[in-house]
């Protein structure tokens, strides 16, 4: 087995891992109990109708933008199932774009932390949303090779979900010298944007190209 075999086993499993965390998180928000894990710190805003919608639309397609990102980038499934790709791919367009994306959006210009978390969130949102459309659009104009260059933009967006939850456990053990305001901003910018870097980095090094070099009829 090479190396790079086996750190893509890795990582894959480690995604599937994360991703089954985070809907287990989310099943006690089923609920709709106003005093569960994150939502004791909303309680100034939770009576705010449009807050509490986007907050319980976000969160629970949220999971399945989580499910169905993973599928998008197999290359076996790629060339053994097609359609099965298209299909789950424009799941997670429509649901991005349309649904968890605006919610996000809405979401955002209440976050806590003030101006400078509310502002990571904000652009997270709208970048995560027009990353998300593009990728649609190119794969319509049958130009796959940035089809899924964006899909994997997007995808690294989607990722911050997991990755904002890990920084803020970790940073729980740690001895930091800061107040909880300033991890909780930190970790807003930190959710997402090492997350895009490195995707870029992955972009320009061939490896999302060679995924998508067989063309897809969008059929």
């Amino acid at each position: 087995m090479s190396m790079r075999y086996f750190l893509r086993v890795l990582a894959i499993l480690l995604l599937a891992f994360f991703t089954f965390l985070m809907v287990r998180l989310t099943l006690p928000y089923t609920a709709m109990n106003s005093g569960v894990s994150f939502l004791v710190t909303k309680q100034r805003i939770y009576h705010i109708s449009y807050w509490r919608i986007s907050f319980y639309t976000h969160v629970f397609t949220s999971c399945l933008v989580l499910i169905a990102g993973f599928t998008q980038f197999n290359p076996w499934l790629l060339r053994r199932y097609p359609k099965v790709h298209r299909r789950v791919g424009w799941i997670y367009l429509i649901t991005v774009v349309g649904i968890s994306g605006p919610a996000a959006f809405v979401m955002a210009w209440h976050a806590n932390g003030g101006l400078p978390a509310r502002t990571s969130f904000t652009f997270l949102s709208l970048l995560w949303m027009l990353f998300t459309f593009y990728a649609g659009w190119k794969v319509v104009k049958k130009d796959f090779a940035t089809h899924g260059a964006f899909m994997f933009r997007s995808y690294a967006l989607t990722l911050s979900a997991i990755t904002l939850r890990l920084y803020t456990y970790i940073s729980a053990f740690l001895p930091l010298a800061a107040s909880p305001r300033e991890i909780y901003v930190t970790t807003a910018w930190l959710s997402w944007v090492p997350n895009l870097i490195i995707a870029e980095m992955l972009i320009r090094s061939g490896w999302v190209e060679k995924i998508y070099k067989s063309p897809l009829s969008v059929s």
